[in-house]
């Protein structure tokens, strides 16, 4: 019996979410004895976790399975773009299999017929916590899969269905495993965060034989429990989102929300199917603040959406002028294959959109700016993402990784500080992105 190990090459795409299900596959793949490598030379079949929500990932993701057929000749395509397999097999017809987001079972099907696993239980390892595509010290919980909103811009429903809530056990279970193997931070993401449990109509659900309600507000609570850092991603903007609030005013969450606005021209709102009420919009956010006094805001937004007219998008930056949010991302509108927006009127020309991006990204970098000025002088502590140099790449609270900026200190040649270690430190400076520091 040969027992040569199969070897797998993996290319993962696109947000947090298909990141979890690049990790599940990778995890599955490795428990069942392969060997994941970096190099197309050494694998004997790739498999390429794509993005499909744009026409720029669709193209990045077309691009990668070229380039994996090229220089490998077997691949295996899942993920967002995989739910259009038409659009993949008319691309590249020479493509072994084809799956799409969150199809954990129908990717290994697929792998097990083209390369049969060799079991070898000297080699059948699989580290705790399982196979991570992030640093050891954070991780991703993907807590849902799929969204009920039907906003006019995106296709999601249409790639990964309605909203599926995991059971609040298997979640827990999940995050008690990754702390235990030395996560010091959970950052938890689905496409709806704060819709999780909706779709099962708040189930109850155990996990030890304890009773968890399958509820945004009864996780967080419960994850809040475990030593580490609990960051929350993508929430919608409903009502209870002010009761997760108040767990970060009482420090079992970071202060940290991540709230996807898209617009404030209540026009330009109802045409994206999203919440329209812009000085109730303007309110929470007021009272989000005097909740929890240390929060930190964290919105994106969509500029030259059709039926953008300059009032439209002056309103715009009227609002995250008085909103004077803490970090903010935006994209000039793109259209995606599929989208209700598609249909609508008024188109914005390519030029206008850019210039509008660019004139709404130098309005908020003056507010953000602004924001980190203030946090001089502030005593806070800081999780260690990477030393290079003799320098400390670390996060706050106020900082969620990979997308937003640092804070940076000198490493200590006493102490030696180390990746995924926490610091107390006093900001002593900062510039348009990051904060520089002390320790404390």
């Amino acid at each position: 019996m040969s027992t040569q190990i199969p070897t797998v090459g993996f290319i993962s795409l696109g947000c947090p979410k298909a990141t979890v299900d690049a990790e599940r596959i990778l995890s599955q793949l490795r428990s069942e004895g392969y060997a994941i490598v970096p190099d197309y030379a050494d694998a004997e079949l790739v498999i390429v976790n794509t993005c499909g929500f744009i026409d720029a990932a669709v193209e990045e993701s077309l691009d990668a399975i070229s380039e994996a057929l090229a220089e490998n000749g077997r691949v295996i395509v899942t993920g967002c773009l995989g739910a259009r397999g038409d659009v993949v097999k008319s691309a590249h017809p020479a493509v072994l299999a084809v799956t799409g987001p969150d199809s954990l079972d129908e990717v290994m099907q697929a792998v097990h017929e083209v390369l049969p696993p060799q079991h070898d239980p000297y080699q059948d390892l699989l580290p705790p916590g399982g196979i991570k595509l992030t640093p050891r010290h954070y991780a991703y919980i993907k807590i849902a899969e799929g969204c009920n909103q039907s906003c006019s811009f995106c296709i999601i429903p249409s790639l990964r269905g309605k909203l599926n809530s995991r059971p609040a056990g298997a979640v827990l279970d999940e995050a008690d495993s990754l702390v235990s193997a030395g996560v010091r931070e959970l950052l938890i993401v689905s496409q709806d965060t704060a819709a999780y449990g909706v779709d099962s109509r708040y189930a109850l659900d155990f996990q030890g034989g304890k009773p968890v309600r399958r509820k945004i507000f009864n996780l967080v609570r419960e994850l809040s429990k475990l030593p580490a850092w609990l960051r929350l991603h993508y929430l919608y903007p409903y009502p209870h989102i002010d009761e997760l609030v108040e767990l970060m005013a009482e420090g079992l969450v970071l202060p940290y929300l991540d709230v996807p606005l898209q617009h404030a021209s209540p026009g330009i709102l109802k045409a994206m199917r999203r919440p329209a009420n812009t000085e109730n919009m303007l309110k929470r956010i007021q009272g989000w603040r005097e909740t929890c006094t240390e929060l930190t805001l964290r919105s994106t937004f969509i500029v030259g959406f059709p039926g953008e007219t300059e009032a439209d998008f002056e309103q715009l930056l009227d609002f995250i002028k008085a909103a004077q949010l803490d970090r903010v991302g935006a994209f000039a509108y793109s259209p995606v294959e599929g989208a209700p927006a598609n249909a609508l009127p008024g188109l914005v020309s390519e030029t206008e959109k850019e210039a509008r991006l660019a004139q709404f990204m130098e309005t908020q970098q003056a507010i953000s700016s602004a924001k980190l000025q203030q946090r001089i002088g502030e005593q806070t502590t800081v999780l260690i993402d990477d030393v290079v140099d003799g320098t400390c790449y670390a996060r706050s609270p106020a900082e969620a990784p990979e997308v937003d900026g640092f804070v940076l200190l000198a490493q200590d040649p006493e102490q030696v500080w180390q990746v995924g270690d926490f610091v107390n430190v006093q900001i002593t400076g900062a510039d348009a992105h990051d904060l520089y520091a002390v320790a404390d």
